[in-house]
């Protein structure tokens, strides 16, 4: 399996995916520092929010096989600014979070647009509430 690391602003399911990922209790918990699990990095969501953390998720990233950017439906901004992914040079996907409280379709076409900027290579969209589109990142990630 490849080791994917989360990036993403505060609150937008790094944490989840990573226990989801490794068939832990899904519990949330705020992440303080660089997480490291068997096959994932969960990083606090201040490496996104703040600009002068990007460092943070370039060294931490050296460990991974793929970067994921982890966009929340729900939320109307987004902290990737375009062409984010150039600064990686491995493959980068996005992925949009929480789609079972999206209130349209809009919800969840914005976050795919915002991940689309930052140069997203493939984008899933996930519910581990109601698990759906986990099987094809999981799929994905053992490709």
């Amino acid at each position: 399996m490849k080791t994917i690391i989360f990036a993403g602003s505060t609150g937008s399911g790094k944490t989840t995916l990573c226990q989801w990922l490794h068939g832990q209790e899904i519990a949330y918990k705020k992440t303080q520092a660089v997480e490291t699990f068997d096959q994932a990095i969960d990083t606090p969501g201040e490496c996104i929010e703040n600009r002068y953390l990007y460092k943070m998720l370039l060294v931490s990233s050296v460990d991974a096989d793929v970067i994921g950017l982890v966009q929340d439906c729900t939320k109307e901004e987004s902290y990737f600014p375009p062409a984010f992914a150039t600064m990686f040079a491995k493959p980068v996907i996005g992925i949009v979070t929480k789609t079972e409280l999206a209130r349209t379709d809009e919800d969840i076409a914005q976050a795919r647009a915002f991940l689309q900027a930052a140069g997203a290579e493939r984008i899933f969209e996930v519910s581990t509430v109601e698990n759906v589109g986990v099987d094809a990142l999981r799929a994905y990630l053992e490709e």
